[in-house]
């Protein structure tokens, strides 16, 4: 969708999006393409980004990093964007945030493993 100069000069441009969530350029377009993501046009045909998009990507990395899928992200928009969820996406979530809090418990007995092991090696020369 291409938009009027004046409606453009109220988005940001794909560089600031990226500079904002402090991903690169191609994550952007990456996210785009896979429809998490919606750009608009300038009459120049440069990509154009709400505001909010700079949020929305930050978020998009989080749950990357905490392992969902596109798709599973793409589940999630709908929760993000109205603020409200129904009891499969509640279900959805709380499986998600279950699946994380494992991770991170895992992740938390291999940090006090290791606490131990320096410990333990911090007496020996």
């Amino acid at each position: 969708m291409t938009v009027t100069e004046a409606a453009a000069e109220r988005l940001i441009r794909i560089g600031e999006v990226a500079r904002g969530a402090d991903v690169s350029v191609r994550a952007v377009r990456y996210y785009e393409e896979q429809g998490l993501l919606t750009a608009e046009r300038s009459p120049s045909g440069q990509r154009l980004y709400r505001k909010d998009a700079i949020p929305l990507v930050r978020f998009f990395q989080q749950m990357f990093a905490a392992g969902l899928s596109s798709r599973r992200i793409t589940e999630l928009l709908p929760c993000w964007d109205s603020g409200h969820t129904d009891a499969e996406q509640r279900a959805m979530l709380r499986a998600e945030r279950d699946r994380i809090q494992a991770k991170v418990d895992d992740l938390q007995a291999a940090l006090d493993r290791l606490d131990e092991v320096i410990a333990i090696t911090d007496t020996h020369p």
